[in-house]
């Protein structure tokens, strides 16, 4: 009879020690699987931090442009990480018309949605006219790898001043010059 009660035992302990690592694993698989939908959401690896300062072909000089060429600015947007809260110099001005886009990635990657800022001259043929909501268009800047050649859908489009700037984000990264695009209401005077 003892012999009964200590198999039972010994099987009960087994059970008891397998749920209690299997639930382990799953709780340590649910942290993985929630620190990864955060790194994709907040993931700008792909974007092309600093450019090579080319001015896409038929983009106009700001006439009456907020900050100057040269002016130091603080940047109140986070296209990506280290950027909210930078010290930016200007390194152009320009007016056109500016556009938020989603899009597939030529490379297969995930749709990106909202992305900013495009302008009028980095798309494919643009038209004499701005486009609008939800306009399908194909891009041709490369600001994020898989986007250039990729078809994409306008989410908003203004016409506004927009600048390219130098900056060092605060999060200690290396400085990114030539940034494309920033508008004017997420730069503040320093």
């Amino acid at each position: 009879m003892l012999k009964k009660y200590s198999f039972i035992l010994v099987i009960f302990i087994f059970l008891l020690a397998a749920c209690s690592d299997n639930s382990e694993n799953n709780a340590s698989n649910e942290n993985s699987n929630e620190q990864q939908v955060e790194k994709n959401e907040s993931d700008h690896s792909g974007m092309s931090h600093s450019g090579s300062g080319n001015i896409p072909e038929g983009l106009k000089e700001a006439e009456s442009p907020k900050f100057a060429v040269g002016d130091k600015a603080i940047i109140e947007d986070s296209h990506m990480e280290g950027m909210k809260g930078a010290e930016a110099t200007v390194v152009g001005a320009f007016d056109t018309t500016v556009y938020t886009v989603s899009y597939d990635p030529v490379n297969g990657g995930e749709t990106v949605t909202d992305h900013k800022w495009v302008i009028h001259e980095e798309l494919k043929n643009p038209s004499e006219v701005a486009y609008g909501v939800g306009d399908e268009v194909i891009l041709e800047a490369d600001h994020m790898d898989g986007m250039s050649g990729a078809a994409a859908t306008i989410d908003s489009a203004e016409a506004a001043t927009v600048y390219m700037i130098d900056f060092t984000p605060t999060d200690g990264g290396e400085e990114v010059k030539n940034h494309k695009w920033v508008s004017e209401d997420e730069l503040k005077l320093y």
